[in-house]
Formats: structure tokens, sequence, C-alpha cells
């Protein structure tokens, strides 16, 4: 009877959206259910072998909250707890729930809520917020911008005639230096139009893989030839309803970024690497703002490098436009990555630290009746 019970309680357990766990005063964890496994990172063998201290942040408070709460016998709750480590990963900020566990002494049941979940979704709502500004922006400088610049590039042509007429090769390099300059302008101008296409993206169901593949072989053989591009791919994914030339876009944008951060061997002493991988992450859902629409968002894609990683100052921002770390760079590729994504009615986030960037994709996926948001 006790061996049914048990199993059922650990059925009920693993249909938990949150990572729970038992652990004595030591820190060894003795049960974990099926979401503290994908919250850990690790198999329930192996938070069973390490215990907990493996894992946490060093001098970790929720060691200080197990002791608590076994000498006091009651329940804690902490909220926004710290548990970024190169083994959690960073912006782990988690609420817990510790509670004793009244019919064994010295254990204690640990649950687990993160609370990076909403800072997440606020972050993709700046996102969006930020692609939005550059629309307006761009529709702004098209044409405050563009204009003049027709006006002053054309006299600057005007110019130049007459100081090659005049065999002035001084005067024929300004000229030529501000017809330049003018058309970069109107070239960054151009690129910022496309955050101003409000139009309905055409859909259809694309096989992302499909996708992957194609990038990865352009990538091979062009700005990423001096990088292994590795694959592990969830086979039996689904599509994704999306518009197969914008994810194009939008890989190659990612995978371009991964490559240049990767300094070549000869310099860093190891060899750079990007890997690609699909995964099913269920029970992430996200509200659609103009529709209210619950949409679930369960196919998970990643862009992986093991370049110098993104500053902490940067990272925050970094999907804002005109944020860039590069000499020439301009700083709009990211923040026309999240307004696809975004347009797609999906979320996109980045985690870094020193050895290793991760871009998370998560994208929904396509129905028969599936429409356009």
């Amino acid at each position: 009877m006790d061996a049914v019970v048990f199993s059922l309680s650990d059925h009920v357990l693993n249909t938990l959206p949150q990572a729970v766990i038992m652990a004595d005063a030591a820190g060894q964890i003795i049960y974990a259910n099926a979401q503290a496994e994908v919250f850990f990172r690790s198999s329930a063998g192996i938070l069973k072998r390490h215990g907990l201290n493996y894992f946490l942040p060093p001098a970790s408070p929720l060691i200080g909250l197990i002791t608590q709460v076994i000498q006091s016998g009651t329940a804690v709750n902490e909220y926004h707890i710290d548990l970024s480590s190169p083994r959690m990963g960073t912006e782990r900020m988690v609420d817990v729930q510790v509670t004793p566990v009244s019919e064994i002494p010295d254990q204690v049941v640990i649950l687990f809520k993160e609370t990076a979940m909403a800072e997440k979704l606020n972050r993709q709502m700046s996102h969006r917020g930020a692609a939005r500004s550059v629309t307006g922006l761009a529709a702004m400088l098209a044409h405050e911008i563009k204009n003049p610049l027709s006006g002053i590039r054309g006299a600057a042509q005007l110019l130049e005639m007459s100081a090659r007429d005049a065999a002035n090769e001084s005067d024929c390099e300004l000229t030529q230096l501000i017809r330049d300059e003018a058309d970069r302008i109107v070239a960054l101008v151009d690129r910022m139009n496309v955050f101003s296409d409000e139009r309905p993206i055409e859909r259809s169901a694309v096989n992302l893989h499909t996708v992957l593949g194609h990038v990865k072989t352009l990538a091979s053989h062009g700005f990423a030839s001096h990088v292994t591009i590795r694959e592990d791919y969830d086979p039996s994914l689904p599509r994704v309803w999306g518009n197969r030339d914008q994810l194009i876009q939008v890989f190659l944008n990612l995978i371009k970024n991964a490559a240049e951060a990767i300094e070549p061997e000869e310099r860093s002493g190891r060899k750079g690497e990007i890997l690609l991988t699909s995964a099913y992450k269920a029970g992430m859902h996200m509200i659609v703002p103009a529709t209210g629409e619950r949409l679930s968002l369960p196919l998970e894609y990643c862009v992986i490098d093991n370049g110098g990683g993104v500053a902490p100052d940067i990272l925050p921002i970094l999907f804002d436009p005109f944020i860039t770390t590069k000499t020439n760079g301009s700083g709009l590729g990211l923040p026309l990555v999240a307004k696809i994504i975004a347009d797609h009615g999906g979320m996109i986030e980045c985690e870094s630290f020193s050895g290793k960037t991760i871009f998370r994709i998560l994208l929904p996926i396509w129905k028969q009746d599936s429409t356009v948001l």
C-alpha cells in the first residue's frame, strides 16, 4: 500500500510546473521531481549524487534557510534569491518555499519558483517598445533626412564636376567624401525602414531544422569558416508557424554575431565552436497584447557560442537600437531580430557569461487552423 501511495505522490509531484526537491540538513538531495531536473539542468541521479552545494553559488542563503527551517520547525518563504552560477546559469532569480517534513527529522521540502520569467516577459515588452521607437524614428528620418541629403549629394556632385574642370584634385576628394557620407547615411535610413513595415507577415508551416541547415551551409562557407558549427536537434519537433525568409535572416544574424564574438584559435588558444540546438519545452506561455490570446511557445531554438561573452552592462539593453560593441556596427541587427521574433508571436532572450553565450528563441507550433497574429 505504501509503495502505491508513494507512486501516486511521485506522479502528482511530477505534474507540478515548479521544481520540488527534498533535502537534508547538509544539503544532500533525497528526492527531485521532473521539473527539478529541468530547473537544475541535471538528472535526478546527478542531483542526488552531488547535492545542493554543488549547484548553488558560494555562500548561498538557501543553505541557511534549510538550517533555519529545521531548527524552528516552521516553513519559510524567501523571495528573489540569486542562484546565478556557472552550473545554474545567469539571471536565476527565484522565490523559494522551504517546509519541514514533520514525519522525517532534519529533512525539508523546497519549492522553487523562478521570478525571472516575469522579468523576461517584461524585457520582451521592452524589446518590442524599442522596435516601435525605431519604427517612428525610421519614418521621421525618411522624411526629414533623406530629402535634404539628396540635395546635398547633388550639390556635391556639381562641385565635383567644377573641381575636375579646374583640375583641383584636393577639392575632388572632398566632394567625393561628401557624396560617400551622404550615401552611407541614406543606406542607414533604408536599413531602418524595415522597422516601419507593419504589414502582416506571410506565414506557412516551416521546418526550422531545414532553415538552420541552410544557414549553417551559408555560414560555414563564409563568415563562420573559422569556427566549427555543431548541431544537436530534437528531430521530432513539429513545424513552426512563420516566414521562412525572415527566420533565415534571424539565424544568419545570430550566427554571424556568434562567429564575430569568437577569436581566432591562434589568439585564444582554443577552437571556436557554435552549437545549434532545438528542444521541446512544455509550460511556456505568453499573452499576445493585441488579442489577449494565450499563446503556447514550446519550441526552443538556441545559438550557443564559446566566445568572450556579452558584457554585463550591455546584456540588459542588448536588443535596444544602436547598441553595439563592433567598431563599424550600426546596432540595428539585434533589434531587427527582436522585431521579427515578436512579429512571429515568439520570445528571444540572451544568457551570457565568460566563455559561453546563449541566444534562446521560443516560437509557437504550426497548427492546421493557425492564423496571422
